[in-house]
C-alpha cells in the first residue's frame, strides 16, 4: 500500500525513532510495513526511505539502488531492508554528492559524508548482519539512518546553502509544496 510521505516540519521527522523489539514485535507486521515503505518509495521515485518518513517512529529503512545504477554503477543489485541499523564504523575519508529527500521536495545540497561505513542490522527475517558499504551505497544508508535519529540531509549542508533554501524549507513546513506523490504534514 502506498503511504503518504511526511514532510519536513512534521514532528515525526525530527524525533529519534524507537528501536524495534526483535523478541516481541510481529515479524509479519514489520514486513508489511517494510513492503509498504518500499512501494511508497518506488511510487515517489526515491532510492531510500525510513519509517519516520511514513509517520512511523521505528528504526526501519529500505534502500534500493536499482534506479540510480546508470549514474552510480556500484548500486547495481543493491537492495536492503534494515531493522535497527547501527553504524559500527565510518571512514575518515569523505566524499561529496548532491542529495535530495522525499520529505524535502525540490531541495538539494552538496553533502559531505564518510566514503564508507560498516553497518550492523537485522534483515526482514530478523537475521543479524554486518556489512561494509562504500561510495554511493554508503551514502544511501547514511542518509536513511540519519532519518532514524531525526536528522535530515540539509542539517549537514553548509551554512550558506541552508540560508539559500530557508524559504523553500519554510514553505514545505507550511505544506506549500507540489509533488507527484501523496504527502502529509503533521505538527
Amino acid at each position: 500500500m502506498v503511504l503518504p510521505i511526511y514532510l519536513y516540519g512534521s514532528k515525526v521527522i525530527r524525533e529519534k525513532a524507537l528501536e524495534v523489539n526483535i523478541e516481541s514485535d510481529s515479524k509479519e507486521d514489520l514486513n508489511v510495513l517494510l513492503d509498504d515503505m518500499y512501494e511508497t518509495m518506488k511510487k515517489a521515485d526515491g532510492c531510500g526511505i525510513a519509517a519516520p518518513q511514513v509517520g512511523v517512529s521505528k528504526r526501519l529503512l529500505v534502500v534500493d539502488g536499482a534506479d540510480v545504477t546508470e549514474k552510480y554503477p556500484e548500486c547495481e543489485g543493491f537492495f536492503r531492508k534494515m531493522i535497527n541499523p547501527i553504524i559500527v564504523n565510518a571512514s575518515e575519508e569523505t566524499s561529496t554528492y548532491s542529495e535530495g529527500c522525499l520529505s524535502l521536495p525540490n531541495v538539494d545540497a552538496e553533502i559531505v559524508r564518510p566514503k564508507s561505513v560498516t553497518v550492523r542490522y537485522f534483515d526482514e527475517n530478523f537475521q543479524q548482519k554486518e556489512e561494509f558499504f562504500d561510495n554511493y551505497v554508503a551514502r544511501m544508508v547514511l542518509h536513511e539512518t540519519d532519518h532514524l535519529d531525526g536528522i535530515v540531509f540539509i542539517d549537514r549542508a553548509t551554512p550558506i546553502r541552508k540560508k539559500l533554501v530557508s524559504g523553500k524549507l519554510h514553505g514545505i513546513s507550511k505544506g506549500c509544496v507540489n509533488t507527484r506523490y501523496k504527502v502529509k504534514l503533521e505538527k
